[in-house]
């Protein structure tokens, strides 16, 4: 490893090394990379106490920074969620490999036989804030789909997310595989992220995976491609045809289950017809749950609620706060996506398929769903065992980003001898 203090040498040192472990990895079997993967996950689960003993020291340094509540419990690590850490791991080492998958294939006039074949991308660089078991996620779905990766988590994670790596090493050394296939940036000199964003000889693309103000750093300074990962201003609309008991246990879950995550619904838009039935008892059970609803129009008069401002509208709490505003209708409703969403994930909870479709096919947010809890715009929860995040972009990758997303394709041409006239 080169001087920490010479970051320009760090990160091309690490830059190189990561292209050369990807140079082995594209080629490396379907069992091998399983096997580096149930032995990292086997490390992790048998160095729980010294992940949670790491996590403490993050914890004290997210508490001397000042870190919201919603930062600190996405920070936090503890036996069950490293058994979560875990669970992906496996799950992610079960799924089938994508690599030298074949998406396609057919043959032509001309005698040719073509195929269309998934490939890695090469180096990915994952840049990502407080939450350490991105980590593992990242570290693993990299790995599954044959790409080195090189990780800077955020400072407040340091020591965590060094915890974990160290397993996920320790797997890769397990199955015989090259220990450069994942590092992680030893630093928490933010000097080491403006050098990422630019290494194009080495780096294949850049996932930045946090809130608006990391993401827009990445895309003002990188050269490297990037997967765009927005943050999740995530609208439910409540449609007068909702039935009751739904409409209450999917708001309720969208928003209170955990808030600091990017599933989390931010904006509750309500139909002006049952703002004063459904949508009172909606809004008296968020508030009755500890929720504080910054309300609009009529759902202002709500006893408990606050008054929405201009600011509530296409803002990310990652806390127990959600703004509220009745609409006239599903086109109201949908208006009021488009204009303050950020395309991640929207709901809408209704009994009426037309109303349905006409949001589905309506809105162009990277996920939609239709009664079922916005916390489940997650890649486990989509059968991908984890995700390296949600992309919000519509190039090459949308929603969550599992081991297939993380793969282009290469066209293999056969022939005998052919030729072209």
């Amino acid at each position: 490893m080169k001087d920490q203090t010479d970051i320009p040498a760090m990160m091309a040192d690490i830059g190189q090394r990561a292209r050369a472990a990807s140079q082995v990895l594209a080629f490396a079997s379907a069992d091998r990379k399983t096997a580096a993967l149930t032995a990292a996950a086997d490390a992790v689960w048998a160095k729980r106490d010294g992940i949670v003993a790491a996590n403490a020291r993050d914890l004290d340094f997210g508490r001397d920074k000042g870190l919201s509540d919603a930062m600190m419990d996405r920070l936090m690590l503890d036996e069950s969620r490293i058994r979560g850490i875990v669970d992906g791991l496996r799950a992610v080492a079960a799924q089938d490999d994508p690599v030298g998958e074949v998406l396609a294939e057919w043959d032509r006039p001309s005698g040719l036989h073509i195929s269309r074949v998934r490939t890695p991308l090469g180096v990915i660089g994952v840049i990502y804030e407080s939450r350490p078991n991105v980590t593992a996620d990242a570290g693993a779905l990299c790995l599954k789909s044959g790409n080195a990766v090189i990780l800077r988590g955020g400072s407040e994670s340091f020591h965590s997310s060094g915890a974990i790596h160290a397993c996920l090493v320790e797997g890769l050394r397990a199955a015989g595989l090259p220990e450069d296939a994942i590092q992680l940036v030893p630093t928490r000199d933010r000097a080491a992220v403006s050098e990422l964003l630019t290494m194009t000889d080495t780096v294949d693309v850049i996932v930045p995976r946090g809130g608006k103000g990391l993401v827009g750093l990445v895309q003002r300074e990188a050269r490297v491609p990037v997967f765009a990962h927005l943050e999740g201003i995530v609208h439910i609309y409540l449609d007068k045809d909702a039935d009751p008991q739904k409409a209450l246990d999917v708001i309720l879950n969208a928003k209170t289950r955990r808030t600091g995550i990017c599933g989390a619904a931010e904006c509750l838009l309500v139909h002006e017809e049952i703002a004063d039935g459904l949508g009172r008892a909606v809004i008296e059970a968020l508030i009755g749950a500890g929720v504080e609803v910054r309300a609009d129009g009529r759902l202002a008069q709500i006893a408990g609620t606050k008054p929405a401002t201009d600011a509530d509208w296409g803002r990310e709490y990652l806390d127990m706060i959600i703004a509220a505003r009745p609409v006239p209708d599903i086109d109201a409703a949908i208006a009021h996506i488009r204009r303050y969403g950020s395309n991640h994930t929207d709901c809408i909870v209704t009994e009426n398929p037309a109303a349905v479709e006409r949001f589905f096919a309506q809105l162009d947010s990277a996920i939609l769903m239709h009664n079922a809890s916005t916390q489940f715009a997650d890649g486990g929860e989509f059968g991908m065992g984890a995700e390296i995040g949600i992309a919000t972009g519509k190039m090459h990758a949308r929603g969550p980003v599992g081991a297939a997303q993380l793969t282009s394709f290469k066209y293999l041409v056969r022939g005998d001898g052919t030729v072209r006239g």
